[in-house]
């Protein structure tokens, strides 16, 4: 499996940034209400654009509970023929690599978020119901809270807008 991927992450009004540029307008908006609470959330969603090539966007989002978000996002594109059940896997698999990377960079201990969670684009309806234990055990087997369809929005909608 090729990863043709990104080292750069997109913003809405900043256009391509870098990961350090991404930290400094995290810690920079939870520094304009340092006593409000925060989630970090994380959330990857695919597409297929031709039949060896999946597209996976994952999106970072702070959340300042009760008065709105920023994100970012960033493109990565898997050169592999894939199963449904593949694809999530592989979604859960960015979202924890980039949790981790972003946890470990600004970290609770620092008091920059009050959480992070992580969403998964399974559904209770659709057809990654079968598969919803697996990836939501993978994920909190990693230490990292998760939320499945319908509150995944950071998966299902924000990554997903730009997929």
């Amino acid at each position: 499996m090729e990863n043709n991927g990104s080292s750069y992450f997109n913003s809405p009004s900043l256009g391509k940034i870098t990961f350090e540029e991404v930290i400094r307008g995290l810690a920079s908006f939870v520094k304009k209400e340092p006593d409000r609470a925060y989630k970090l959330i994380v959330g990857t969603d695919s597409s297929g654009r031709v039949s060896h090539q999946a597209d996976f966007v994952t999106a970072v989002i702070i959340h300042r509970v009760g008065q709105g978000a920023i994100y970012f996002w960033q493109t990565k594109a898997v050169v592999t023929k894939m199963s449904l059940k593949e694809r999530i896997f592989q979604e859960a698999f960015f979202s924890l690599e980039t949790a981790q990377n972003f946890l470990t960079r600004l970290g609770k201990e620092n008091g920059l978020i009050s959480s992070l969670e992580i969403h998964v684009d399974v559904g209770q309806l659709g057809p990654t119901r079968d598969i919803i234990h697996e990836v939501v055990g993978m994920i909190r087997g990693n230490g990292f809270a998760v939320k499945i369809k319908p509150d995944s929005y950071g998966a299902s909608k924000v990554a997903d807008r730009h997929t």
